[in-house]
């Protein structure tokens, strides 16, 4: 408790003392509040406090479990500065994309697997805009997609049955009915930067028939998180290699 002044000249009417005695009741419950709040903030032992009845937590905070599991730590996954510049692949050069323009959603990234599938398998989920490939120990590599229009969409379980590098697009017959300027690639468009497939492609087959829908890429990285398509799905060229990369051409796909 601190001593009261010693400076004082006495009242003559008590006016001052009362001041000074409520200055010093004011001290005394400051300092009792400032020893209750030391012991609440583990300064001094709890075992004189009711915690139960203060309805206070009193968990220890390592006992506490982690919200998810880690992430893992990937090479291939890192600032998008360094996942979207430029490249050099099969002899194309191809274009860094101003990836400050595509939403942060859309980059590839490290995630917790919340699909509940294997190991391996690609799970595109339409109304996200987002690819997921399975990764063991509860994580998944995301990834943007765009998607196709209504009425150009396929849902269901299928594998890719193969793949491949800057692939040749051939438009099926009734594209080129509502397209006729695509007739002078009726017999098929080689891989390059202008191919709609992009840099790789991933062909889904399903009961070992050709579904007619793929995984690819796509120099319209702009296209990335909206349905234009004619049902693909379709990945920026960087994401497509990448993913491309991964997968042993077999894995089970998941479209829903």
């Amino acid at each position: 408790m601190r001593e009261l002044p010693q400076r004082l000249t006495p009242p003559s009417d008590g006016a001052a003392i009362g001041t000074e005695i409520q200055l010093s009741r004011r001290a005394v419950f400051s300092g009792a509040g400032a020893i209750a709040l030391l012991g609440l903030a583990g300064c001094s032992t709890t075992d004189t406090l009711d915690l139960p009845q203060m309805q206070l937590d009193n968990t220890v905070t390592g006992s506490v479990p982690p919200m998810r599991p880690a992430i893992s730590v990937d090479k291939n996954v890192t600032g998008p500065d360094v996942m979207y510049a430029s490249l050099t692949d099969g002899g194309f050069q191809v274009p860094a994309v101003p990836w400050q323009k595509v939403k942060p959603q859309f980059r590839r990234q490290i995630v917790v697997d919340k699909t509940g599938e294997a190991p391996g398998t690609i799970v595109v989920h339409l109304e996200e805009r987002m690819l997921y490939l399975v990764q063991p120990g509860g994580d998944a590599i995301r990834y943007g997609v765009g998607i196709g229009k209504d009425g150009f969409r396929w849902s269901g379980r299928a594998n890719i049955q193969y793949g491949r590098e800057w692939p040749v697009w051939t438009p099926p017959p009734e594209m080129v009915q509502r397209k006729p300027e695509l007739v002078k690639w009726q017999g098929g468009q080689p891989g390059g930067l202008t191919n709609p497939l992009g840099a790789r492609a991933l062909y889904i087959y399903q009961n070992g028939k050709d579904t007619g829908y793929r995984i690819h890429g796509s120099p319209e990285w702009w296209s990335i998180g909206q349905a234009m398509s004619s049902g693909c799905v379709r990945l920026i060229n960087q994401d497509i290699i990448d993913l491309y990369s991964r997968v042993s051409k077999k894995n089970p796909v998941v479209v829903v």
